[in-house]
């Protein structure tokens, strides 16, 4: 007979009790004739957007830095990265011009797509082999035959400036934390909110800051790329061998020594993996950043959107999702290079370099011959393809022969599913939710858990956004527990059989390079505006961590434990539920975490079809240009998403500790 014990008995009373709350919560409230338990009094709101609002209003109009103002900074800051910005825009998409307006010259036009493709393959062979360099190739093929060429590379410049910027910087910032015991702790708050406040959130103050333009996508760009460098950073330097660090000090280097030419090289392959995490998460942008100024696919996509257009939508997406194979392809070779020994260069430059001259010699020459041939610098545009008519077909189809049953779907998933636990949620008395919150923090990790998760709930209810809290917490919540019943058993399925592996592995990398603006337009077309059709686009989203890290935890599990079971007699099924399952519950769990993060970070976009959640505040705050109330409301996201990550983490370093995998 299964047996609970005292605390798991305790556990399970309170959460019972609190459902029973959650669904009587507000009959009772009325009848104690305490309605402030349900919904929190407006006159205990402290007014922190106001405060907010006003004090940018300051720092815009009256703060100075010296003899400077502030938005004398902010524009010299602007213009530090216009100027290189405009260069690559140049290079790759308008063309050098002379003058504006109606008296613009063309001075030189811009690289050809020849050059660029070029370019892209010769970068492939030196990163790796042909079969890279065909690769790549061909992913800046299909921008040229699609129609997507001028787009891209206007998306590519943006790239090729907010990458560097961020990655520098966030090598930078890793290093002063490292080298500074107190840096780490000081600066791990920061990256929790820059990470989990939603981007809509800092529009508004970098619009304020830095004006309408591509300029301002940039600085927000790199504000939401920097943090894994910064992490990652930390993590790679003290990870290098102390015997290594300890050589470089005997041979006599200096600390600025050891640390440019000992420890950086020696992580140089770890800090790559922190470069391709700012690559992918600046193409992951650039629909965002669309909306405050920056062109290319981004605003192709966000367009499609507006019009419900779904073929230009999936055209502009996919672009967006083949550029990103691309780079992330090429950026990962390039690790792998860096971390190889180098054979000494001889010969001449030419000899040393014949890539790079065969491309150079391509550019003069079409640069010289374009004047005559058009085709030399330009992909004709009677010559693209595109598949805009078959996906608006495809879902027309869809929604005439099978429109019953998708609204079936949709009803059952609402009266069944969503409802009950918005009407759950909505109707525990705030008081109760956060001493149970508090409760939690200290069961799972001790008071200071408990002080954090107690403090920043408190925190959303007096901004006076409880209720848009409890909602965000309904959809995100429900999203998630579908993408884990989802995504678990499909992470299982691939780390026990290959064949199903492959094939999961190539749906999840799809799912993961999809641009999240682009999940909406099709889910929209089928299932129109509301809570379903925002759920469905989240859980697409948000499904890719459940899968990876369940099948990650199953494939850990250690190969004696399942020979010691298989010794015993234990079936595969026994195996599974018995041995692998609970060895990779700590993993699962950081998944689950991991997928929470996602869908809090889609949810701001799915208020472009109707949720009323936090995510909405976010968004109405940016089309009225108010600071105070947009910050406000993604700090309420960005209290949720580190409750819940303190949270699951605390569960999952209790699981590594009872299955004697940590001490």
């Amino acid at each position: 007979m299964f047996h609970l014990s005292r605390s798991a008995l305790i556990t399970w009373g309170l959460v019972v009790l609190t459902i029973i709350l959650g669904v009587y919560g507000r009959d009772l409230a009325k009848e104690l004739d305490a309605r402030w338990l349900v919904k929190f009094p407006s006159t205990w709101v402290i007014p922190f957007k106001t405060y907010i609002s006003d004090g940018m209003r300051w720092l815009i109009e009256e703060a100075a830095i010296g003899p400077l103002s502030f938005t004398d900074v902010t524009r010299a800051i602007a213009w530090l990265i216009e100027q290189p910005y405009q260069f690559v825009l140049s290079l790759l998409a308008s063309g050098f011009v002379s003058g504006r307006g109606a008296d613009a010259q063309l001075l030189l036009p811009a690289v050809s797509w020849i050059v660029v493709i070029a370019g892209i393959v010769a970068l492939g062979h030196y990163c790796r082999d042909w079969g890279l360099a065909v690769l790549v190739g061909a992913c800046f093929v299909y921008l040229a035959i699609f129609g997507q060429w001028e787009s891209a590379m206007i998306t590519l410049a943006s790239v090729l400036i907010a990458v560097p910027i961020g990655a520098g910087g966030g090598l930078l910032v890793g290093i002063w934390a490292y080298r500074r015991p107190w840096g780490e702790k000081l600066i791990s708050p920061v990256l929790d909110l820059m990470q989990t406040i939603p981007i809509f959130a800092y529009l508004v103050p970098i619009l304020f800051m830095f004006g309408f333009g591509p300029i301002s996508a940039l600085v927000a760009t790199i504000i939401y790329a920097t943090p894994p460098m910064v992490r990652i950073t930390i993590l790679a330097l003290k990870a290098v061998d102390p015997e290594i660090v300890d050589f470089g000090r005997m041979a006599g280097s200096t600390n600025r020594q050891l640390m440019w030419r000992v420890l950086v090289p020696s992580a140089s392959r770890s800090l790559m993996v922190g470069v391709n995490q700012v690559i992918m998460l600046t193409l992951n942008m650039v629909i965002i950043a669309s909306m405050i100024g920056a062109g290319g696919l981004g605003f192709d996509v966000l367009a499609a959107l507006r019009r419900l257009d779904i073929g230009a939508g999936f055209e502009a997406g996919i672009a967006i999702v083949v550029l990103a194979i691309a780079v992330d392809r090429l950026s990962q070779a390039f690790a792998e290079r860096m971390g190889q020994v180098k054979k000494p260069a001889t010969g001449t430059w030419v000899a040393r370099h014949r890539r790079t001259a065969l491309v150079l010699v391509l550019l003069v020459v079409t640069w010289g011959l374009g004047r005559f041939s058009p085709l030399l610098l330009e992909y004709p545009e009677s010559q693209t393809i595109t598949t805009g008519a078959f996906w608006d077909d495809l879902v027309k189809y869809l929604n005439i022969n099978y429109f019953d049953t998708l609204e079936a779907i949709k009803v059952f998933f609402l009266h069944y599913f969503l409802l009950p636990i918005k009407r759950t949620l909505l109707g525990i008395p705030w008081p109760w939710a956060i001493s149970m919150l508090t409760l939690l923090g200290w069961r799972v990790g001790g008071p200071r858990l408990a002080l954090l998760c107690g403090g920043l709930s408190g925190l959303i209810a007096i901004t006076g956004l409880w209720p848009k809290a409890m909602i965000t917490v309904y959809l995100c919540g429900a999203s998630v527990i579908l993408a884990t019943v989802i995504g678990v058993p499909l992470g299982i399925l691939a780390a026990l059989n290959k064949r199903a592996g492959v094939v999961i592995n190539v749906l999840i990398d799809t799912l993961q390079t999809l641009p999240s603006f682009v999940y909406l337009i099709p889910v929209v077309m089928l299932f129109r505006v509301g809570d379903f059709t925002a759920m469905i686009a989240i859980v697409l989203y948000a499904l890719a961590p459940a899968v990876r890290y369940a099948a990650h935890g199953i494939r850990s599990v250690s190969t004696e434990l399942i020979e010691a079971g298989q010794v015993v007699g234990c079936t595969r099924r026994q195996l599974l539920r018995h041995i692998r399952l609970p060895m990779a519950l700590p993993e699962i769990l950081l998944g689950i975490n991991q997928t929470i993060m996602l869908a809090l970070s889609m949810l701001v976009i799915t208020a472009l079809v109707g949720t009323r959640d936090l995510g909405q505040e976010v968004y109405i705050a940016l089309t009225k240009a108010d600071i105070g109330r947009g910050l406000v409301a993604g700090l309420a996201i960005a209290f949720i998403a580190i409750i819940a990550d303190r949270l699951i983490n605390a569960g999952a370093r209790q699981a590594r500790i009872r299955f004697g995998l940590e001490n």
